[in-house]
């Protein structure tokens, strides 16, 4: 069974978009997708998967995932909302990861909100977040040995294995249950100001 400090390096969890990643000027699709295919590369389930693609791209903009595009040309702004969206979209479905982004996409365009510095908090927290999963992780491999401690023979690296596999689905569904409890909690938020409550 693989070391969980070396699973926790391998799966590159600490690469995102950040501001400075992104050029001072406003990309066109095939620009975005080439940048995040860059950025994320070694973030892919298999080498062939694709970060985004013009599909993609053009769903988050039907679906109002962020603000209209001007002249065909994505600004940082909009960079910044893919990039959230690309992380959100691997818990969330795409209704929930609008609802979420809502607000924010009318803080950009309607109040000025300045998205990047709000952005880099968030990267601060991912940063934060990515040392704790990797202890983490460590924690939940030691605790399934503990776990199997009696149990001996060639099934146990199988069994240790398919425990762990077993509590970090589970973690991963309380997190994104968690998620969309509070999604929830935004959309009845958001029902109850156009009501007047």
């Amino acid at each position: 069974m693989e070391n969980m400090k070396e699973l926790a390096e391998s799966l590159h969890l600490n690469h995102y978009l950040r501001p400075d990643d992104i050029p001072d000027l406003n990309l066109y699709m095939d620009q975005v997708i080439q940048l995040f295919e860059r950025q994320f590369d070694n973030t892919t389930r298999y080498p062939d998967d694709k970060v985004l693609t013009k599909t993609m791209i053009n769903n988050y903009a039907k679906g109002k995932l962020f603000f209209p595009v001007e002249n065909k040309k994505y600004t940082k702004e909009h960079l910044l909302l893919i990039s959230m969206i690309y992380q959100m979209k691997g818990a969330l479905s795409i209704s929930d990861v609008k609802t979420a982004l809502n607000q924010l996409n009318y803080k950009v365009t309607d109040e000025g909100f300045d998205l990047q510095q709000f952005y880099e908090q968030y990267l601060q927290l991912l940063d934060d977040n990515v040392n704790k999963f990797s202890e983490a992780i460590q924690d939940q491999q030691q605790e399934v040995s503990q776990t199997l401690d009696k149990a001996e023979g060639p099934d146990r690296a199988y069994l240790e294995q398919l425990l762990l596999i077993a509590v970090f689905t589970a973690m991963s569904n309380y997190y994104r249950r968690a998620a969309e409890k509070l999604v929830d909690d935004l959309a009845t938020d958001m029902s109850n100001l156009k009501e007047g409550r």
